[in-house]
């Protein structure tokens, strides 16, 4: 990875720090210089993903917390300004899917999809809003949504990340007037442990096609050297979660004056998913 200290006396939040594209979200803004606080549900995660931060001269802090409890979102802004004075990137990039038919799918998923997706994306904007004026900082809101937010008939799923994209251009006419932009970040397929809630029938069978063994269970997370062989087998049709983190890497470190609203990251052939 290339020197890199433009984001040097930073603080940026990263949620869904612990793997994926989150732990190279992070990973890509801790070489930049900043501090990284990392937000997920497992600590053990956490604090691996803080040691790759670490490794590369970045600092980070782990921070666990549950994206569906409101107070437990705005707490974790909180928990960054206390620590260090200030917020200057908020990543919103928690996030899920349960892929089902609207007619057989289960209602409580949808609420977790829905609360995670989009509420917590909602609270932690707003909070993270509110600290970067009260600091004066020269801040971004970094939202993590899909391609799916721009494809018809894709699902529940899908229409959370309609709403992501709505909200996103809503803050942006929102904040013209703020010295803090908004970048809406829509990857396509990516080589992370998203797919976890997928039919694992299906998930291995792509899998397989790349000529790597593994053992997919049900909600059960890969290791992360075995996506790294899933994304250097599958890089066509497959991106790496390290080409989203570049893509906001360059979107916050443009002048503050730029607004590089918009996004979309995905490898040179599409991939079909289940709605």
């Amino acid at each position: 990875m290339a020197d890199n200290q433009s984001l040097k006396g930073r603080t940026a939040i990263v949620t869904g720090g612990s793997s994926g594209i989150g732990r190279a979200i992070a990973i890509r803004l801790g070489e930049a210089g900043a501090h990284v606080f990392l937000a997920g549900r497992s600590e053990s995660a956490l604090n691996e993903g803080c040691k790759a931060v670490e490794k590369t001269g970045g600092r980070a802090t782990p921070i666990a917390f549950d994206a569906r409890d409101v107070k437990q979102v705005q707490g974790l802004v909180d928990k960054a300004v206390k620590a260090t004075g200030r917020l200057d990137i908020m990543v919103n990039n928690a996030g899920l899917e349960f892929p089902s038919s609207i007619i057989e799918g289960d209602p409580e998923r949808w609420r977790e999809m829905l609360e995670v997706n989009v509420l917590a994306l909602l609270v932690g904007s707003q909070a993270a809003i509110r600290a970067m004026r009260a600091c004066g900082s020269a801040g971004h809101i970094v939202n993590i949504s899909s391609v799916a937010g721009r494809r018809e008939a894709s699902g529940v799923y899908g229409a959370t990340k309609w709403a992501v994209n709505s909200i996103a251009t809503t803050l942006r006419e929102e904040l013209e007037n703020d010295k803090i932009r908004v970048v809406n970040i829509m990857p396509g397929a990516v080589a992370t442990n998203f797919a976890r809630n997928f039919p694992p029938a299906f998930v291995k069978g792509i899998v397989s096609s790349l000529g790597i063994q593994a053992d997919i269970q049900p909600g059960a997370q890969l290791p992360p050297a075995v996506l790294d062989q899933i994304a250097a087998a599958g890089k066509l049709f497959l991106a790496s979660a390290d080409d989203v983190a570049r893509a906001v890497l360059f979107a916050v470190t443009q002048p503050i004056e730029l607004n590089v609203f918009e996004m979309v990251v995905r490898p040179q052939r599409a991939l079909q998913l289940p709605a």
